[in-house]
């Protein structure tokens, strides 16, 4: 799980252009095999639980697959993205993310070796 949250603040802030203004940001990842997630950014043990409680629910090398092509975790990483999200919605209140104290963006990527993702951000003002 990697953090985003540095980057889609300053890409909100970018927008805005010094403007306080309010509505939604909305993100969507432009992949199958990895998801997009708020989640604790405090105490990265809550990442390494959810990593790990993800991997013994969908584990590579299930003979019942058939969607091997690029490797062992090809169709485990589409099954963790279509079980999660490859879009967010966030409130922007006062010109800023709405996110609670320890709410952090994540892009998590379900392969074994990370790919290169493109997140698009749109940011709809009220």
């Amino acid at each position: 799980m990697y953090e985003i949250t540095g980057e889609v603040r300053a890409a909100v802030a970018e927008a805005l252009d010094g403007e306080s203004s309010e509505g939604l940001c909305t993100l969507f990842l432009r992949h199958t095999s990895a998801s997009l997630t708020i989640q604790e950014n405090a105490d990265p043990s809550a990442r390494r639980d959810l990593e790990a409680w993800l991997q013994r629910l969908v584990p590579e090398n299930d003979p019942a697959f058939t969607h091997t092509l690029e490797g062992p975790d090809d169709m485990p990483s589409h099954i963790k993205a279509a079980l999660t999200a490859t879009s967010l919605s966030i409130p922007v209140m006062d010109g800023e993310l709405a996110l609670g104290t320890w709410q952090g963006i994540f892009l998590w990527e379900h392969r074994t070796r990370p790919k290169s993702r493109q997140v698009v951000l749109h940011l709809g003002r009220s």
